[in-house]
């Protein structure tokens, strides 16, 4: 497990750590960009949100392969999330009257094979998601 602060300058050294492991798991590059792409997303939301108005916040990301998937988690201790009440983007509404965000919980969703979230009063949150090779 890696301990970040949760601050947006530190998404490279996460982003660093998903394609190591990613690269050394056997993905290609193309997939490897996406599941970054997905961590990023992960990571840039708890930071926004979860530690909205905190600039002490820390963010633990675990990366790991588990036989032919990479499964990454991140904990916080932040504000509680519940990805059911984001909305479904509307891909085919003007870019003018899209609303501004929502975009990574479904990119997450599109990017991963399976995504979870749980919560935990006391314990902080938990996103977990995972990826098979090829």
């Amino acid at each position: 497990m890696n301990t970040y602060p949760a601050r947006f300058e530190y998404l490279d050294e996460i982003r660093d750590l998903v394609a190591q492991v990613a690269r050394r798991g056997g993905f290609t590059e193309k997939e490897i960009y996406s599941i970054q792409l997905a961590a990023d997303e992960a990571a840039s939301n708890i930071i926004e949100h979860a530690y909205e108005g905190t600039t002490d916040g820390i963010l633990q990301v675990t990366c790991e392969m588990q036989g032919n998937e990479i499964f990454i988690a991140m904990h916080d201790d932040g504000k509680p999330f519940d990805p059911s009440e984001v909305k479904q983007p509307n891909l085919k509404a003007d870019l003018s009257e899209r609303q501004i965000g929502g975009l990574g919980v479904y990119l997450m969703r599109k990017l991963m094979d399976k995504v979870q979230y749980e919560s935990k009063p006391g314990a902080g949150n938990l996103l977990t998601m995972r990826k098979r090779r090829g």
